[in-house]
C-alpha cells in the first residue's frame, strides 16, 4: 500500500483550479439530483443507485482503456475505507438530512468541510493550521452564506438532528481527505472505481434489510433521469476528477470544492435559468474568492517577498 507521504502541502496550479472549478459544477448538481430522487425512495436506496451505477460504468471505463483493478489486497482494504468516510457515511447523511432541512442550508453546512479538513489535517497529517490559512477558511465560510442569503440561514436552529447530520457528512469528509492521500500512486480512474465499487459492496446488504427492491415504489421518468444523472455525472466523472486534485494537490485544497458548490449553483441558474443576480450574491463571491487566494498562500507569499526585497518571479 501506498502510504502517507510526509511532503509539505501540495499547492493548486492553474490545471488544478480549473479541475476544481469543474468539480464544483458536478457536485453542485448532486444537490438538485437528490431532491427528485430522496422524493421517491430512501436515502440508502438512492445511495445505492448512486454508487452502483456509478461503479459499473467506471468499470466498463478501466477495461476499455486497459487498466487494471488488480492493485492487491492491501489497496483493496483501503478502497473500503475510503468508501465509508467519502461516500457511505456523507451521502446516506445528507440525503436524510435532506428530506428535513432546504438544500440551501444542507450547502452551507456542506462548506463547512474545509474548515474540518484543515483541523483534521492540523491535528493528523502533516499540513500545518497557519492562520492565514483558517482566515481564509473563515472568509470562505462567510462568503457562502452571504451567497446563499437570510433564507437560506432560516431554518438554522429547528431540525437540529437534520443539520448535525450534514455536518457529521462534512467531518467524514475531512477525514477521507486525510485517508485518501495513500492512493496518490493509483491513476484517478482506479481510485475512484475502487472506492465506488467498495461502496456498491458494503450497501447492498444494508439496503436489502432495511428497503428490500421489491418493496419499493416504480420511480417516475424524472426521478430515473434525476438518479443517472446523480450517478455518472456527479459521482462516475466527479470522483475521477477529485482524485486527480487530490494526487497533485493534496486533501486540503481538493476539499476547497464546497466553498465554490453554491457559486456554480448561483451562476447556472443565472446562466441558465434566467434567475437574477442579487448584490449579495456577487459580495458572497468576492468573499468566497478572497478566502481562496488567503488558503492558497501565492498573494502571501509575492507580499512577503516584495517586502523583503526578494525577486517575486
Amino acid at each position: 500500500m501506498t502510504q502517507p507521504t510526509s511532503a509539505p502541502a501540495l499547492r493548486m496550479g492553474p490545471t488544478e483550479w480549473l479541475l476544481l472549478v469543474v468539480l464544483s459544477v458536478l457536485w453542485g448538481g448532486s444537490f438538485f439530483f437528490n431532491k427528485l430522487t430522496v422524493a421517491e425512495w430512501p436515502p440508502f436506496a438512492v445511495v445505492q443507485v448512486r454508487v452502483g451505477l456509478a461503479a459499473l460504468s467506471l468499470l466498463l471505463v478501466v477495461r476499455i482503456t486497459g487498466q487494471s483493478m488488480a492493485v492487491g489486497r492491501s489497496l483493496w482494504l483501503a478502497f473500503f475505507g475510503m468508501g465509508v468516510l467519502n461516500n457511505l457515511i456523507p451521502f446516506s447523511l445528507f440525503l436524510w438530512g435532506q428530506q428535513q432541512i432546504a438544500s440551501g442550508l444542507a450547502s452551507i453546512l456542506n462548506a463547512t468541510t474545509p474548515i474540518f479538513a484543515v483541523l483534521v489535517m492540523h491535528c493528523f497529517g502533516n499540513e500545518k493550521a497557519t492562520g492565514l490559512k483558517l482566515g481564509g477558511v473563515l472568509a470562505g465560510l462567510i462568503g457562502v452564506g452571504i451567497l446563499m442569503g437570510p433564507d437560506a440561514l432560516g431554518g438554522l436552529g429547528s431540525n437540529l438532528a437534520a443539520q448535525l447530520a450534514c455536518v457529521l457528512a462534512a467531518v467524514s469528509y475531512a477525514f477521507s481527505g486525510l485517508f485518501g492521500r495513500r492512493f496518490r500512486g493509483l491513476p484517478p480512474l482506479v481510485a475512484a472505481t475502487g472506492q465506488l465499487s467498495a461502496s456498491t459492496i458494503m450497501i447492498v446488504p444494508i439496503v436489502f434489510f432495511l428497503h428490500p427492491p421489491w418493496t419499493l415504489p416504480v420511480p417516475s421518468q424524472q426521478a430515473v433521469l434525476a438518479a443517472v444523472g446523480l450517478a455518472l455525472i456527479s459521482t462516475a466523472l466527479a470522483y475521477i476528477i477529485f482524485f486527480r486534485i487530490m494526487r497533485t494537490a493534496g486533501p486540503s485544497n481538493v476539499m476547497l470544492v464546497t466553498f465554490l458548490i453554491p457559486v456554480s449553483a448561483i451562476l447556472l441558474g443565472s446562466g441558465l435559468l434566467g434567475e437574477e443576480l442579487l448584490p449579495r450574491h456577487f459580495a458572497g463571491m468576492a468573499a468566497i474568492f478572497v478566502g481562496l487566494a488567503l488558503i492558497d498562500g501565492r498573494v502571501a507569499t509575492l507580499w512577503n517577498a516584495r517586502r523583503a526585497g526578494a525577486p517575486t518571479a
